[in-house]
C-alpha cells in the first residue's frame, strides 16, 4: 500500500495494494505492515499495522516488517527499513539514491516480472506497474523466502 501524496493533482493517489500472489509465494509471517491501507491489507492478516493516519515513519517498528511504501517518495521509508533490517519490502527498481544502500545492505533481492500489477482499493481493477519492482529482504529467513520465486534469480 502507498499513501496519498498531496503533491499529486487532486484525486490522484499512491494507494495501491500489493498483489495477493506475492504474499502467497513468499509464505512469510509478518508482525507489522508499516504502510497499510485503512483497515489493513486484506491479504496480509496481521495484528498490527500503521496506516497513513498513524504515519509509520514516526512510529517504532518491531518484528518482521512488510513494507510497500508510497512510490512518490520512498526514500525515507527505505532508509528506515534498512535501519530496521528485518522484513521484506516491495520497491521500485530505480536509479534513486536509496538503491545502492539497498543493494549493499539487503540479505536478498529479487526483480519481479515486468507485467506485475497492483490491485486497486476497489478490489475490481488492477493497475499495471509502469516500472520494474523488486522484493528486498533483510533477515536470513526472509531472504530464503525469495527463492520461492522459482523463475527469477535471487541475489
Amino acid at each position: 500500500m502507498s499513501v496519498v501524496n498531496n503533491n499529486h493533482p487532486k484525486g490522484v493517489t499512491d494507494e495501491q495494494y500489493t498483489p495477493k500472489l506475492i504474499f502467497e509465494i513468499l509464505n512469510v509471517n509478518f508482525d507489522l505492515d508499516v504502510c497499510a491501507p485503512f483497515g489493513g491489507n486484506p491479504y496480509l492478516p496481521l495484528a498490527d499495522y500503521f496506516t497513513k493516519e498513524v504515519d509509520g515513519l514516526q512510529q517504532e517498528w518491531y518484528g518482521n516488517v512488510w513494507m510497500n511504501p508510497p512510490y512518490s517518495k520512498p526514500t525515507p521509508w527505505v532508509e528506515k527499513f534498512c535501519q530496521h533490517a528485518k522484513g521484506v519490502a516491495l520497491l521500485p527498481v530505480t536509479t534513486g539514491k536509496y538503491f545502492q544502500n539497498v543493494w549493499n545492505k539487503a540479505d536478498g533481492l529479487v526483480i519481479l516480472p515486468h507485467n506485475q500489477k497492483f490491485e486497486r482499493p476497489d478490489g475490481l481493477k488492477t493497475n499495471p506497474i509502469r516500472f520494474r519492482t523488486m522484493l528486498v529482504a533483510f533477515g536470513r529467513d526472509n531472504a530464503g523466502a525469495l527463492s520461492n520465486f522459482k523463475d527469477f534469480r535471487v541475489r
